[in-house]
């Protein structure tokens, strides 16, 4: 492993710690605003980590927020009972970016419960069809990622599907260049390594969105 994956993947399990220690404190409930929530993260980031720095928006999104794309700024909302909710967080952990997120169900709503695992499988599906290809483009990602969703009975609720990260800042194309995004037009080989011959590494961030009963699940992680 080379010392940049070794990094982000350090930085990823202090992540997950994070994530797990609000699971684990029982923030996750009803009567609570997502801000609140955040908030909460914010603050265990920096009790348990000395965490203080986010390299994106804290995202806490519950209920009918949860079909909103990054860009979406909704207004605040607060849990309810049998709530269906994600967490998308960015910490930086000794200068090196995580990017985690995870769904929760608050309660045994079925359809909800499926949502959860399916964008959760779907994610695993997602990476181990990337391990397998020696060249591909982001746009030809996100078509695949497009069709998953619908295999699984879902759209494809991302205006991305996963981004590069690393050392923050990570490496910057210009505003217009969406080379290091799985987007759409992006037509350049995301395998490819970094003009100084390193390996890039990247999140796979996969959200699966119902838009007539008005929920979305989320799952982000590092792919490589």
């Amino acid at each position: 492993m080379n010392n940049a994956k070794q990094k982000l993947a350090e930085a990823e399990q202090k992540a997950k710690q994070l994530f797990n220690t609000v699971e684990g404190l029982g923030l996750i409930v009803p009567g609570k605003s997502e801000k609140e929530l955040a908030d909460e993260v914010v603050e265990l980031a920096k009790k348990h980590f000395g965490t203080e720095k986010f390299w994106h928006k804290k995202i806490v999104r519950t209920g009918p927020n949860t079909i909103n794309s990054y860009s979406a700024n909704p207004p605040d909302l607060v849990i309810q009972k049998n709530d269906i909710l994600f967490l998308d967080f960015g910490p930086i952990f000794e200068g090196w970016e995580a990017d985690l997120g995870r769904t929760y169900v608050l309660g045994n709503d079925p359809l909800k419960l499926k949502l959860k695992n399916d964008v959760e499988a779907a994610w695993h599906e997602a990476k181990a069809w990337y391990d397998k290809q020696s060249s591909l483009t982001g746009a030809s990602y996100f078509t695949y990622l497009n069709e998953l969703a619908g295999k699984y009975g879902w759209e494809f609720g991302g205006e991305i599907g996963g981004h590069i990260v690393g050392h923050f800042p990570h490496e910057q194309l210009a505003p217009d260049d969406l080379g290091l995004d799985v987007h759409p037009d992006n037509h350049s080989d995301i395998l490819q390594k970094d003009k100084d011959g390193n390996d890039r590494h990247w999140i796979l961030e996969i959200q699966f969105v119902d838009r007539v009963n008005n929920i979305g699940a989320f799952f982000e992680q590092l792919i490589n």
